[in-house]
């Protein structure tokens, strides 16, 4: 029976990226790139990385990344 839950077709998730303004998705970026990506070589920081990361992100995580990111004024820098 798990089986037939597990391929139910019915369940469509939404990407996060629908969910976000693009200011949020920028502060995300911003904050990725400057705190998970510092120790990458430069031509590896690029957007669709960082898009990457953020998409397997939970959505709780992504959720306190946005508000941290807006409290500290990241977009601003």
């Amino acid at each position: 029976m798990p089986f037939a839950y597990a391929h139910y077709v019915g369940v469509v998730e939404m990407s996060i990226f629908a969910r976000l303004s693009l200011e949020e998705l920028e502060v995300l970026r911003r904050i990725v790139k400057n705190v998970h990506f510092k120790n990458y070589p430069l031509e590896f920081i690029t957007d669709r990385e960082a898009d990457k990361l953020i998409d397997s992100l939970a959505d709780q995580t992504v959720e306190n990344l946005i508000k941290l990111g807006v409290d500290r004024r990241v977009g601003e820098l």
